[in-house]
């Protein structure tokens, strides 16, 4: 998107096309104004229209340009954070709440899928969380009790099955949740968008705010050439927040993630490389990820960015790993390349904050964002609406905080995934 094909690679290359819109050059009225068109912000915007509220989305750039266009593609339950860990981090019934939305989040992206036939590569088959060694194969040992525990549809692999679904002998063993999936997400984000216009919301890209100002019962949200005048305000801009609240950016430490997708592979190496089309990550510190998309494509990714030394040190290395974990592979391709932030907070979830009365957001999504930002547009539509007070919300509302030496810790991450992958995969 806007000239750079590092942004948004593959998605874009493959994407179903996006609604029209336009950029806001007026001044209207509306009940709620969404700033930000991505996961959350659509699904806020389409289950406000859905239930006859009158909503504006304006997005600076276009639909899906921040994170929601750039991921993997991931549509997984839960957060990184093992479940137990989760409940105990948050006081109260928030533990439980949180983990029972963000449990059944990939089904509420499987339902809005199939509600507005959003063509988006939607594959159920689950996704293998594949354990590295003995201490990777302890992680996701204790991953697979604490989510049985929780009757979550999840199932431990020996390192035999575990070669067989994904082509490699690389692993001792995998975590299989069917609740997961893949998506492709431009085109899921793009079919929310058309979803919202469809139920009557109204959407403007090209727009970014350039102030808010007011009080509850009437903000007036100005972009360069038009204003917005709503009883409420619902911050969804996440990682790429770049306006009138930096405080969201300064909460976060933002973390590089780049993607590059082969040339689509023959049906023998389709056959041989995940043959049931499930998506993949691993227990590395700096991990890996891996997936197919509908045209074959192998969508090979892990932490860093694909500029400056990062590019070729990245790029080089990703032809290395391709190769140590699946021999067969042979001469590899890549058609498309690309990378994104993803937002960081300090405990490894989100963040509810209420920046002024009637002034809600929700961020910090650490890497979990489609079924996350899904069901969280949800559940801010609902408050809204008046459904869900706020002391029954899934996580109790906070003043944001900065994060403690965030520069150094972004740096740290970008050059220490340079320096891990050049010295990785070469024996």
């Amino acid at each position: 998107m806007l000239n750079n094909p590092r942004s948004h690679g593959l998605w874009e290359l493959t994407a179903v096309p996006g609604p029209a819109t336009r950029a806001l050059e007026a001044r209207i009225k509306t009940n709620v104004t969404v700033v930000g068109g991505g996961f959350t912000g659509l699904s806020t915007a389409l289950h406000l229209a859905e239930a006859g509220a009158q909503v504006a989305v304006v997005e600076a750039a276009e639909i899906g340009f921040g994170a929601s266009g750039r991921n993997v593609g991931l549509v997984n339950a839960g957060m990184w954070v093992m479940p137990e860990d989760l409940k105990s981090s948050l006081d109260g019934d928030y533990g439980e709440r949180l983990l029972n939305l963000l449990g059944n989040g990939p089904a509420s992206v499987w339902e809005l899928i199939e509600k507005h036939r959003i063509d988006c590569e939607p594959v159920r088959n689950g996704t293998l969380h594949c354990g590295v060694g003995r201490q990777g194969l302890a992680e996701i040992e204790e991953r697979a009790r604490q989510w049985s525990a929780r009757g979550a549809p999840v199932r431990l692999l020996d390192a035999n099955e575990t070669a067989a679904r994904t082509g490699t002998s690389a692993y001792a063993g995998s975590l299989l949740d069917m609740r997961a999936g893949t998506i492709q997400p431009l085109s899921y984000v793009r079919g929310l968008a058309r979803a919202a216009l469809s139920a009557g919301a109204a959407i403007f890209t090209g727009s970014a705010v350039t102030g808010v100002e007011g009080s509850a019962g009437k903000w007036l949200v100005r972009t360069s050439r038009g204003m917005i005048e709503s009883a409420w305000v619902v911050v969804a801009t996440d990682a790429y927040t770049n306006g009138p609240w930096p405080e969201i950016r300064r909460e976060q430490v933002r973390l590089p993630y780049f993607n590059f997708a082969t040339r689509p592979l023959g049906d023998n190496l389709r056959n041989s490389i995940l043959p049931g089309r499930e998506g993949c990550w691993d227990t590395r510190e700096v991990l890996s990820s891996f997936r197919f998309d509908r045209g074959g494509r192998l969508i090979f990714g892990s932490v860093g960015a694909l500029r400056n030394t990062g590019y070729s040190i990245h790029r080089a290395w990703s032809l290395r790993a391709l190769h140590k974990l699946f021999p067969q592979i042979g001469e590899v391709e890549f058609e498309a390349e690309w990378y994104g932030m993803i937002g960081m907070t300090d405990n490894h979830l989100p963040r509810l904050h209420m920046f002024a009365p009637n002034v809600i957001g929700v961020s910090g999504y650490n890497g979990r964002g489609i079924s996350p930002g899904t069901v969280f547009g949800r559940v801010l539509a609902e408050h809204i609406l008046g459904r869900i007070a706020v002391s029954e919300l899934p996580l109790p509302v906070t003043a944001p905080t900065e994060a403690s030496f965030r520069t150094l810790k972004e740096m740290y991450y970008e050059i220490g995934a340079q320096a891990a992958h050049f010295v990785d995969a070469r024996f």
